[in-house]
C-alpha cells in the first residue's frame, strides 16, 4: 500500500513540477534571453540603452519613492483598523463592518480605482462638487498615493489582523501589573510581537505598488513609473521587446529583495504556546477614539467608490444629472460588451476549478505525504517565488514564450497565467488547513485496507471542503479583477472585462467603464456570498452531527 501511495504522490509531484517548469521557469528564461540576445548574438547593449536613458531612471526613482511612501501609510492605517478589532471593546456590529468594508476594494480591478478617483476628485468630480472645491491636484503623486493605499490596505489589514489575533493578550495585563506606562505597555505587548509582520506588510505593499499597472494607467499623469515604461516598451506605438525585457528583468529585483527579506523576517516571528482569552480593559475614550478613526478611514476610502454607483445612473455627469437607466440598458444590449463579460466569467470559473485542483495536489505533497524533504522544498520554493514575481513580468514572459504556438491568443494561456500568478496564497491556505488535520487518518485507513486515493477522497477532502471553497473564491475574484499580466496576452476574441476597460479608456467611454466595473463588483459579491453560504451550511451540518 505504501508503495502505491508513493507512486500516486510522485505522479502528482511530477505533474506539478512539469507544469511550473513549462509555464513559469521557461517563460522567465525567455525574458532573460530576450534582454541579452539580439540578431548579433549575446550583448548588454539593451541594458546600457535602457539604463543610460534618463527617463527610465527617473521612472525607477518615482516608483521607489511612491511605493515606499504608500507602503508606510497603508501599514499605519491597517494597524489602526486591526487594533480597533482586536484591542477595543467597540460594538460588535461595527467590528464586522470594518472587516467587510476593508476588503471590498479587492472586488474591483485597480484600473477602476483610478477612474473612480478622477470622477471623485477631478475638477468636475462628485466629491469636488460636494466640498465646493478641488481638494488636491489629482494626477501624479497624489492620485497614485490614494490609489495605492486603497489597493494595498486590504492585504495589509489581513496580515496585521491575523497576527494580532494570535498575540497572547495576557502579556498586556502582566505589563500593566509590572507598572509599565501605557506607552511602554503598548510597545512591549503589541508592537514588539508584530515587528516581523509590520516589515512583511511594508514589503508586500511596496511590492504591489511597485508592480501595479492599473492605477498608473489612469492617474499617473506625467509622474512616470516603471510599470508604465514597461507597458509602453512592449505595447506602445513602437514596441521594443528587447528593451522591454530589460525593464522586466529590472522589475524582478524587488522580487529577489522580497524573497530574501521575508526569509530573514521569519526569525522575528513570535510564537506563543497558548493564546489566552482575557477581558480587555474597559476604556470608553480608547473605544470611542478608535471607532471614530476607523469610521473616518473607511469613509474616506469607500466615498471614492460612491461615484461608481452614481455616474452610470445619470444622463451626463456633471451637466445633466437626471436619473436614467439608459447606460445600463446600452451595455446590457451590447453583444460585444456582454461577450467580454462572458469571457471573464468563463476564465474565472476555469481558473478557480483548475487552480483549486493544482493547489490541493501541491498542498497534499507538503502537508500529508511521505515524499522526501527535497520534493517538499521544491513546492515551497515555487510558492515563495511565484508570490513575488510581478504580474506584468509574467505576462510578458508568456507573450514572448508562446508567440506562434497554438495557445497564443487563446483562453488557455490566460487561465494558465492566472494559475501561476495567484498560486502562492491559496497554496499556503490549503497547506495550513491540511496540516491541522489528524495525521493518523491515512495510516488508519491503510490498516483497514483502503487505498491512499480513497482516503483522500472520503476522509481528507470532506474535511478540507471549506478551505477548498475559499481557494475557489480567491482564484475566481482575482481572475475577475486582474489586469497586469493578461494585458499582454489577451487577444481580440479572448478579451476580458479588465482589458476591455483599458480599451474603453482611449475612447473616453467612462459610462461603460463604470457599468462594467459594477458588473465585476456584483459578480464577485454574489460569488463570495454563495461560497460563504456553502461554507456556513457545511459548518452547521458538521456541528449538528457532533451534537447528535
Amino acid at each position: 500500500m505504501k508503495k502505491s501511495k508513493n507512486i500516486e504522490l510522485k505522479i502528482i509531484f511530477i505533474g506539478i513540477l512539469l507544469f511550473f517548469l513549462t509555464f513559469f521557469l521557461l517563460p522567465l528564461l525567455s525574458v532573460i534571453q530576450k534582454s541579452v540576445v539580439d540578431s548579433e548574438g549575446v550583448t548588454l547593449s539593451h541594458f546600457a540603452e535602457v539604463l543610460q536613458g534618463g527617463s527610465f531612471l527617473q521612472a525607477l526613482g518615482n516608483s521607489l519613492l511612491i511605493s515606499a511612501f504608500s507602503a508606510v501609510v497603508t501599514t499605519v492605517l491597517a494597524f489602526i483598523l486591526a487594533y480597533s478589532i482586536q484591542y477595543t471593546n467597540m460594538n460588535g456590529t461595527l467590528k464586522k463592518f470594518i472587516r467587510t468594508a476593508t476588503i471590498l476594494p479587492m472586488f474591483l480591478p485597480t484600473i477602476t480605482y483610478g477612474f473612480a478617483i478622477i470622477y471623485s476628485f477631478g475638477k468636475e468630480g462628485l466629491l469636488t462638487k460636494l466640498f465646493g472645491r478641488q481638494l488636491f491636484h489629482l494626477y501624479g503623486f497624489n492620485g497614485l498615493l490614494l490609489g495605492y493605499v486603497i489597493y494595498t490596505l486590504p492585504i495589509s489589514f489581513m496580515l496585521l489582523q491575523n497576527t494580532m489575533h494570535y498575540i497572547d493578550k495576557k502579556f498586556t495585563v502582566v505589563s500593566r501589573i509590572m507598572g509599565d506606562s501605557v506607552i511602554r505597555c503598548f510597545f512591549t505587548s503589541v508592537v514588539r510581537p508584530m515587528l516581523g509582520t509590520f516589515a512583511a506588510s511594508f514589503i508586500q505593499c511596496f511590492f504591489l505598488c511597485f508592480t501595479d499597472f492599473g492605477i498608473p494607467a489612469s492617474v499617473g499623469g506625467k509622474f512616470e513609473v516603471v510599470a508604465g515604461v514597461l507597458y509602453n516598451e512592449m505595447l506602445g506605438s513602437i514596441p521594443d521587446f528587447n528593451n522591454g525585457a530589460v525593464v522586466a528583468i529590472i522589475m524582478l529585483l524587488p522580487s529577489v529583495v522580497s524573497i530574501t527579506m521575508l526569509k530573514i523576517l521569519e526569525k522575528y516571528n513570535i510564537r506563543y504556546n497558548k493564546v489566552s482569552e482575557i477581558e480587555l480593559k474597559k476604556s470608553k475614550l480608547r473605544d470611542m477614539g478608535f471607532s471614530v478613526l476607523s469610521i473616518v478611514i473607511l469613509t474616506c476610502i469607500l466615498s471614492v467608490f460612491a461615484v461608481i454607483f452614481v455616474i452610470p445612473f445619470v444622463e451626463e455627469w456633471p451637466y445633466r444629472t437626471t436619473f436614467t437607466m439608459a447606460h445600463i440598458r446600452q451595455v446590457l444590449s451590447d453583444s460585444a460588451l456582454l461577450s467580454v463579460y462572458g469571457n471573464s466569467i468563463y476564465v474565472s470559473i476555469l481558473t478557480a476549478v483548475i487552480g483549486s485542483a493544482v493547489v490541493y495536489g501541491a498542498a497534499l505533497i507538503t502537508a500529508r505525504s511521505t515524499l522526501s524533504v527535497k520534493c517538499k522544498q521544491i513546492i515551497e520554493g515555487i510558492a515563495l517565488v511565484t508570490n513575488t514575481i510581478p504580474g506584468m513580468v509574467l505576462g510578458i514572459a508568456f507573450m514572448l514564450s508562446f508567440k506562434g504556438t497554438p495557445i497564443q491568443n487563446g483562453f488557455i494561456i490566460i487561465i494558465v497565467c492566472n494559475l501561476v500568478h495567484f498560486f502562492s496564497t491559496p497554496y499556503l491556505m490549503m497547506k495550513s488547513s491540511l496540516e491541522k488535520m489528524n495525521v493518523s487518518w491515512e495510516t488508519t485507513a491503510r490498516l483497514m485496507g483502503d487505498s491512499w486515493f480513497k482516503t483522500i477522497v472520503r476522509v481528507v477532502t470532506p474535511n478540507a471542503y471549506t478551505t477548498i471553497l475559499e481557494i475557489f473564491s480567491y482564484y475566481f475574484v482575482n481572475a475577475m479583477v486582474t489586469i497586469s499580466a493578461i494585458i499582454f496576452i489577451a487577444g481580440a476574441k479572448t478579451m476580458v472585462i479588465t482589458t476591455k476597460i483599458k480599451e474603453l479608456q482611449y475612447y473616453n467611454k467612462f459610462n461603460d467603464v463604470f457599468v462594467l466595473s459594477l458588473l465585476i463588483l456584483l459578480t464577485n459579491i454574489v460569488v463570495k456570498g454563495m461560497i460563504q453560504f456553502l461554507a456556513n451550511r457545511k459548518s452547521n451540518n458538521k456541528t449538528k452531527k457532533e451534537e447528535s
